[in-house]
């Protein structure tokens, strides 16, 4: 940095290390446009489908790191790479109360942006251009997002952009909000402005140079290469040489030693909001000369371009190892639904088959209906000379049927919807040990607890059941249909019969013995085997379709498996030929051919 009085004039454009920036620039210059060109699109591809939607430690970082990188592809290093000779845009940008606006104003020579002591004055982003680059403006070329407008507002959504000759073809200025703005909307504006610029002319004040925020984007500037030249402004005039001295010891010191400082003194600027020529001309004639030499125009594109896509390349990464930790969390979650629900459902299946729901209410119609043992003793005496006695023995026994098919209905429903309850809680208790896990949970889906749909699913699964059964005794009893025995129970009867034996399990024997007296041991047990497995896979459906709404929790984030992968292969393409081009540079400085040995 050199100067040439107490404004610090610099001459020439603003320079970072000429050995990184002349190498950088000149391989983002060479024919390798086209290739970086699809690099980066496919850079961006990677990350948009590098989705975080899982809370896992420190990932809200990342995500704000990682909309700033699309961002940025999509507002500067794509259509800037596609467009080398568009004007030079510079953002002028600064704290809050350092004359940003009045400086934009003052450098055009009449009101362009507003100014004023009300904070925050900019609200949205002013673009002033030479009438003749109209078209580089375009929401096609330059931040897509901002709506085109050409009168004053305070929508943040804007673009007021502003014609005028006193600008100079090649060149365009864009007021930013504050960066330090109370509106969260001015902060991010401000920091998308400054993403989407080839050049920073960074205004600060004696009374805020050394603020923190400033000097955090000013520190990413410097490790980005971002061209950056510095107005200190509103600064009086016995402090200039303290506060300038100071200011270029913290420029050296973060990288920024080759940035342009200018000095504009304190001043008035009158009710135009404009300030006296002398005090911006040098601030002026650099910018002027800027436009005038297309070199070195593209110097400064070339080195803020080379520098982003540098960065952009290398934080990539970042979002990788993010993607990474996503994937593993998401199996994680999904682990936890399939190993409880596993243990769930082999639970139920044993419990519904096992004897141990043959109590309560069940065991008491069954008892009823069995009675103390007559109904059993009464089948075993031969029916030609006691069918009397056997009618009578089951006098009033269907009504006892149906309540048992009640009972029936009634006990197994009812497990289902226990183990239900179970698996969720147990895997609600999985799931809230991890910040990840918790916060699906509280999702709003009700994740919480059961879906409204299990009661109603296990009472309707076990009435299909009960029917299905029915229809079996029915197709399997054949001829016994008449005999004396079949006719006394019916087929409901043998049906609730059927299904207490299935659920008592050994304490339902004598179901079994009913069963085998009226329809034979073989058919008895071909119902028995097929009637089991038939509640088995039904509450195992009922069950599963609870385990699938958990999953599909998961699988809805859309957590891409191979998105880690996808942004590493970009950001290796976007190396690879950012190092091409630097060998290519080399070898032609050298007169050589790439990959040609020197003798």
């Amino acid at each position: 940095m050199s100067t040439s009085d107490d404004r610090g004039r610099a001459d020439g454009p603003p320079r970072r290390g000429a050995r990184s920036g002349a190498t950088e620039a000149g391989g983002v210059a060479q024919t390798g446009n086209a290739q970086m060109l699809t690099a980066l699109v496919q850079l961006r591809s990677a990350l948009q489908a590098a989705h975080l939607p899982l809370e896992t430690p420190g990932v809200e970082a990342v995500r704000e790191a990682r909309t700033e990188m699309i961002d940025q592809l999509e507002d500067y290093a794509i259509p800037r790479l596609m467009a080398v000779e568009a004007p030079l845009l510079t953002v002028v940008a600064g704290s809050t109360g350092a004359g940003k606006s009045t400086l934009v104003n003052s450098l055009v020579g009449h009101r362009v942006s507003q100014a004023g002591v009300l904070r925050p004055t900019t609200r949205s982003a002013v673009l002033v251009h030479h009438p003749d680059d109209r078209s580089w403006f375009g929401p096609d070329r330059l931040l897509p997002e901002l709506r085109r407008v050409e009168d004053p507002t305070t929508d943040p959504g804007c673009l007021q952009l502003v014609p005028t000759d006193a600008v100079p073809k090649g060149l365009a200025i864009l007021d930013a909000p504050d960066i330090d703005s109370v509106d969260r909307h001015n902060r991010e504006l401000a920091a998308q402005l400054m993403a989407a610029a080839d050049l920073w002319l960074f205004v600060t004040s004696a009374a805020r140079y050394a603020d923190q925020v400033p000097w955090e984007f000013l520190k990413e500037a410097g490790e980005r290469s971002t061209a950056v030249a510095i107005v200190l402004d509103r600064t009086p005039a016995d402090a200039v040489e303290t506060v300038a001295a100071h200011l270029a010891r913290m420029l050296a010191s973060r990288g920024l030693k080759d940035s342009p400082l200018f000095i504009v003194h304190e001043g008035d600027p009158g009710t135009d909001g404009v300030l006296p020529p002398a005090e911006v001309n040098d601030v002026v004639t650099w910018l002027a000369s800027l436009a005038a030499d297309q070199k070195a125009r593209e110097s400064v594109v070339r080195q803020t371009l080379s520098g982003t896509i540098r960065t952009l390349s290398r934080h990539s990464h970042q979002i990788a190892d993010a993607a990474e930790k996503q994937v593993d969390e998401a199996r994680r979650l999904r682990s936890a639904v399939d190993s409880v629900y596993d243990e769930v459902v082999f639970d139920l299946e044993q419990q519904v088959v096992d004897g141990s729901l043959m109590a309560g209410e069940l065991l008491a119609r069954w008892q009823e209906f069995v009675g103390n043992g007559e109904l059993l003793r009464s089948l075993e005496t031969r029916v030609g000379l006691i069918r009397d006695r056997i009618v009578n023995a089951v006098k009033g026994k269907p009504q006892q049927a149906e309540q048992v098919a009640v009972a029936v209905a009634a006990t197994a429903g009812a497990e289902v919807v226990a183990q239900a309850e179970r698996a969720t809680t147990e895997l609600v208790e999985r799931w809230r040990s991890s910040e990840a896990g918790a916060a699906l949970v509280a999702t709003g889906d009700r994740l919480e607890r059961p879906s409204r749909e299990v009661a109603r699913a296990a009472e309707r699964t076990v009435r299909e059941w009960q029917r299905e059964i029915t229809d079996l005794v029915r197709e399997e009893s054949g001829d016994k249909r008449t005999s004396a025995r079949f006719m006394a129970f019916g087929v409901d009867g043998l049906g609730s019969t059927l299904a207490v034996v299935v659920l008592g399990g050994p304490s339902s024997s004598g179901g079994r013995q009913l069963l085998d007296a009226v329809l034979g041991p073989e058919t008895t047990g071909r119902l028995v085997t097929t009637a089991t497995a038939s509640l088995r896979e039904r509450v195992r459906a009922v069950l599963e379709a609870e385990r699938a709404r958990y999953a599909g929790a998961v699988d809805r984030l859309e957590v891409g498996e191979d998105a880690s992968l996808r942004v590493r292969g970009a950001s290796r393409r976007v190396d690879d030929i950012r190092f091409a081009d630097r060998s290519a540079l080399r070898s032609a400085a050298a007169g050589t051919a790439p990959g040609t040995v020197r003798r």
